[in-house]
């Protein structure tokens, strides 16, 4: 059987904790931010973990696991 290839937006966005659950950066942080208020920002600071059937996929698209 030929390697199975990793979808590469998957490997730049999305890491895997040590329990094997799946966590990735907040959306909407990267620019046009004045328009947010303070709260909002602070709120979405850091990273969040995926719920579990969207990390079903996410496990899909990379199968030979996230380093």
């Amino acid at each position: 059987m030929p390697k199975l290839k990793t979808k590469s937006g998957v490997k730049k966005r999305f890491k895997l904790t040590a329990t094997g659950k799946v966590k990735h950066g907040v959306a909407g942080k990267r620019h046009r931010l004045i328009s947010h208020n303070g709260k909002y920002i602070r709120q979405n600071r850091g990273t969040e973990v995926i719920s579990e059937p969207d990390a079903r996929v996410i496990k899909k698209w990379a199968p030979y696991g996230l380093n």
